[in-house]
């Protein structure tokens, strides 16, 4: 995938007043592009390259010190696709710019992009980092996100850590197929013990991408999954948060 120069992105939308994509209040750029082709995706329309707008860094640098008065403490721009990291080289510029106006950054991403520019983004650039956990095994993630990448997600997540900087992990619970209790347990023997790890959220499956997927003439593998119970969430987040600081 190839993206016109460093001064650029390519972004499929903008959402002004985001409280779901990090801390605070938050500017939220949705980027064009991602290496996965996840099952359930809500957004399937910012999965092929074609189709973004070309916006100026400079510009959306400009929106974002507008927008700092409803930032307060803990606001900032989150950064999410799409898969981000496809523009890495890039958004090392955007968030060294941002950084200069004491914005906060973050990244929504599915961690397996591996490139010098990704390196740089994870240890040194973005403020916060969130990343997006499709699977606790290889088959499991093959199966939903159409690559074999856990262990370059795996890897990020250590180099993230090393660099002693916070991030959050996102779980996407879809009755079924990723709320076996093995799936749990591994995620508590890997990452009990970090340090950095400020989050572990629990994303309940919906349904609301569905009509995309129609509307782009794509089957939606998921058809006839129900989200699963409030009560099955809350059993999740009971038993992880004897293991983790923050389980919201």
């Amino acid at each position: 995938m190839r993206f016109p120069n460093n001064n650029t992105l390519t972004i499929h939308s903008l959402e002004s007043f985001g409280i779901h994509d990090g801390p605070g209040i938050r500017f939220v750029i949705f980027l064009q592009a991602c290496n996965m082709r996840c099952i359930y995706c809500h957004n399937p329309d910012t999965i092929q390259i074609h189709g973004g707008t070309v916006v100026s860094i400079e510009s959306l640098v400009e929106r974002a010190e507008r927008m700092k008065p409803y930032f307060a403490d803990k606001g900032g721009v989150t950064v999410s696709g799409g898969e981000p990291m496809l523009q890495a080289k890039a958004l090392v510029h955007f968030f060294e710019l941002l950084s200069q106006k004491n914005i906060h950054t973050n990244i929504d991403t599915n961690g397996t992009i591996r490139s010098e520019a990704s390196h740089i983004l994870l240890s040194e650039c973005a403020d916060l980092v969130m990343f997006d956990i499709k699977a606790t095994t290889h088959k499991k993630f093959l199966d939903i996100t159409g690559t074999n990448k856990l262990d370059a997600l795996l890897v990020n997540i250590a180099l993230r850590e090393a660099a002693k900087k916070p991030y959050w992990l996102r779980y996407v619970l879809i009755p079924g197929i990723t709320d076996s209790a093995q799936s749990f347990q591994w995620l508590i023997d890997s990452f009990r013990h970090a340090r950095y790890l400020e989050r572990v959220e629990i994303l309940p499956y919906h349904t609301l991408g569905v009509q995309k997927w129609k509307s782009l003439g794509m089957k939606y593998a998921l058809e006839g999954v129900n989200p699963p119970t409030d009560e099955s969430i809350q059993q999740i987040k009971t038993l992880l948060r004897s293991y983790f600081q923050h389980v919201p």
